[in-house]
């Protein structure tokens, strides 16, 4: 051993003193305080074992194990989960130890001293030993046998049956738990120290119920050992009193019963209290919060519950023979119980009501609009005027907004066109039974609408006469009638065709949408059309975007079909004759010219006639040379440069042409050379929309020709 001095950061001298170098005083001095202690405790338990003690001591160690059982057991009630009181275990080992170690101290006691009278084992075991059996020692044995049955038979087995299922079903849902933490890891629900921290939690529930399994073995020997220790206490003590002391046998069996009895309620209420905390801990697996409240919630609150109790309480007050007072009382208090439980709740129902209500005036509160809102374009919008407005909330027939997503999935299906969601609105600046149609905010339609009427349209030109006001249909243009309801079947008998007002306004709607399918066919439109695409199909298209064309380009590709009402629906042909033609041609005009001949099939079928003829007018050869020649440019800055006296020409050629072809009950198509087809379309479009211009590259080989004239 050997004198250090050392000093601090401030010049001070502190001394200790070192054992092979080790400074004891430091040692002392630092956090294993309570290490030491706990260790001291222990050793002081296991003495207890082996050395004599005072009764004034043992006095005092008794209460000490009372306190510390009742302390236990509020830690177990009010804990909110298991895991909190993980060192249940070990403090479980140490009560037993204590109890134990003071049934050996007092055992020394009533054994040595028992002659002298019941204050030999001191004032405790006296007072427990004359309180409980009231003088009587049989009546003690009894209480003492059912207290150690009630420990040992009930609440230790229970718990220990508890505990072990408990870690049973706990060890094989680890895994599954530990898969559990590690997928939200991966998915970014949580970090690494939270998965770290219910990793930790999860292993120790493991950890705590296998402990708790086994620690119930603690308590079930401590029963057993009661037992054993009173029965060789009242036998040894007898046997002493007699042999020994000389006493007589009744004084020997009423004094050394009196006092063994009494050390054991000493040491078994303890017991039970500490199993009764064990039984609590392990039964206390999936609830939330302190006993007190698990039992308030889940017992005492549903008013109903309450008012049967208290009925069945005071119907078994009134049976016969039975206390009224009892009975009527415990049925008065469930019965104020459930009245003040049903008053609260309908109290927190008429605040919840008035929340709710203070936040839906809130919401309803006018907010002024963020600026960014006014810079919106509504792509397709039907305003109609105040008495138009029951249009959308019909109930004979069909709905507007109904017939107007109908027509949107009737364009999607023959166009392949997704139409922009369509805005209805009242606009009272417009005449009562007047309509517009916007396309981008700008009015593309207009029309005039009679409710509670019918129009009836004359398409051949013979119907007879009808009443009600003559009108121009805003559609097609053709005369029409309306009619009063009353009407309706009169003005189809005469030949008319009759519709409601809500078709007229979705047939001009739907005209409107093709006439600008090329124009609301936008960027965001085509990106969709092109992601809902099958994987296999994706392919090409990520085979010729951006190396081929951009995405821009395929949008006015496809914008250059619709004008021409060519439907885009067979997509992946499209792409496919985008990626033939880009190999060696680079204007969007010459793409689309070779898209339209990998269309051909389809643009046969779509202008065939009931029998399945492609009726044609075909194009002369001269007028053929004269837009040859009349094209002047390269690649896309191609231009049609023909004199006015030959466009003027040309347009009567056509108009009489197809008008001859019409009073056949024919609808061709124009069949040009595959060089000036779309200046010939562009021109036609002028004059006679929606005529069909068709190059001889894009007739299908099967299809069948039927000659309609020429131009």
């Amino acid at each position: 051993m050997t004198d250090t001095t050392s000093s601090d950061a401030n010049g001070a001298q502190s001394g200790g003193f070192s054992i092979g170098g080790v400074n004891v005083q430091s040692l002392l001095t630092s956090g294993l305080k309570g290490e030491v202690a706990m260790g001291i405790g222990v050793l002081a338990l296991i003495i207890m074992l082996i050395m004599p003690m005072p009764s004034l001591l043992l006095d005092m160690m008794l209460a000490v194990s009372i306190t510390f059982s009742v302390l236990v057991l509020m830690t177990a009630l009010l804990i909110k989960k298991p895991l909190e009181f993980s060192a249940f275990p070990a403090v479980l080992l140490i009560a037993t130890l204590l109890r134990l170690g003071l049934n050996m101290a007092s055992t020394r006691l009533i054994l040595s001293n028992g002659a002298q009278g019941p204050d030999a084992a001191g004032d405790v075991i006296k007072a427990f030993g004359s309180f409980v059996m009231g003088g009587n020692y049989v009546i003690g044995v009894i209480i003492f046998i059912i207290l150690v049955l009630v420990n040992f038979i009930v609440i230790s087995k229970g718990s220990s049956r508890i505990a072990e299922v408990a870690a049973r079903f706990t060890l094989d849902a680890m895994p599954g738990k530990q898969m559990a933490i590690d997928a939200d890891l991966s998915a970014g629900l949580i970090n690494e120290e939270e998965a770290r921290a219910r990793r930790k939690e999860v292993e120790g529930e493991s950890n705590f119920f296998g402990a708790m399994d086994g620690a119930s073995k603690f308590v079930r020997g401590d029963a057993v050992a009661g037992l054993l220790i009173t029965a060789i206490n009242i036998i040894g003590g007898i046997v002493i009193g007699v042999a020994q002391e000389g006493l007589p046998f009744e004084s020997a069996a009423d004094t050394y019963t009196r006092l063994t009895i009494g050390d054991g309620l000493v040491s078994q209420i303890p017991a039970l209290i500490i199993s009764i905390a064990a039984g609590l801990l392990v039964s206390k697996a999936g609830l939330d919060g302190a006993a007190d409240k698990a039992f308030a919630t889940q017992m005492m609150s549903n008013p109903i519950g309450l008012y049967m109790v208290a009925g069945a309480a005071a119907f078994a007050g009134v049976l016969p023979g039975m206390p009224i007072i009892p009975f009527f009382a415990l049925s008065g208090g469930l019965g104020y119980m459930a009245w003040r439980l049903t008053k609260a709740r309908k109290e927190a129902e008429a605040q919840d009501a008035i929340a709710s209500t203070i936040a839906n005036e809130k919401s309803k509160e006018p907010q002024e609009a963020p600026i960014s809102e006014s810079l919106t374009v509504d792509e397709l919008k039907i305003e109609l005027g105040f008495g138009l407005v029951a249009l959308i909330n019909e109930s004979k027939g069909r709905k507007l907004t109904d017939q107007v997503k109908a027509v949107r999935r009737q364009i999607a299906s023959d166009y392949g066109f997704v139409t922009p969601s369509v805005r209805i609105v009242d606009n009272l600046e417009l005449p009562s039974e007047t309509y517009h149609i916007c396309v981008k905010e700008l009015m593309a339609g207009e029309g005039r609408l009679k409710l509670n009427h019918h129009l009836a349209m004359d398409a051949t030109g013979g119907a007879g006469s009808v009443p009600g006001e003559r009108v121009t249909e805003p559609v097609f243009g053709l005369p029409a009638i309306w009619v009063d309801e009353d009407r309706k079947e009169e003005a189809s008998v005469s030949g008319y065709t009759v519709v409601d007002p809500a078709t007229v306004l979705t047939t001009h709607f739907t005209e409107i949408v093709k006439e600008n399918m090329a124009e609301l066919l936008s960027f965001a439109a085509v990106k969709s059309l092109l992601d809902d695409l099958p994987n296999e199909q994706k392919a090409l298209l990520d085979d010729i975007v951006p190396n081929q064309i951009s995405y821009s380009g395929i949008q006015r590709v496809l914008q250059n079909l619709l004008s021409e009402f060519v439907s885009i629906r067979d997509l992946p042909t499209i792409l496919e004759g985008i990626a033939e033609a880009t190999t060696g041609k680079s204007d969007l005009v010459s793409i689309t010219e070779h898209v339209r001949s990998r269309l051909g099939r389809q643009l046969c079928f779509a202008h065939s006639d009931h029998t399945g003829q492609l009726p044609v007018i075909t194009l002369s050869p001269s007028w053929e040379q004269a837009f040859a020649n009349a094209i002047v440019g390269d690649g896309g800055d191609r231009q049609l440069a023909l004199e006015p006296s030959r466009l003027h020409a040309f347009a009567g050629e056509v108009r009489q042409a197809f008008d001859v072809a019409a009073q056949k009950g024919q609808t061709p198509v124009l069949l040009t050379s595959a060089g000036i087809r779309p200046f010939v379309q562009s021109l036609i479009d002028r004059f006679r929309p929606k005529t069909p211009v068709m190059s001889q590259n894009e007739i299908h080989p099967k299809a069948r020709l039927q000659a309609a004239g020429s131009v």
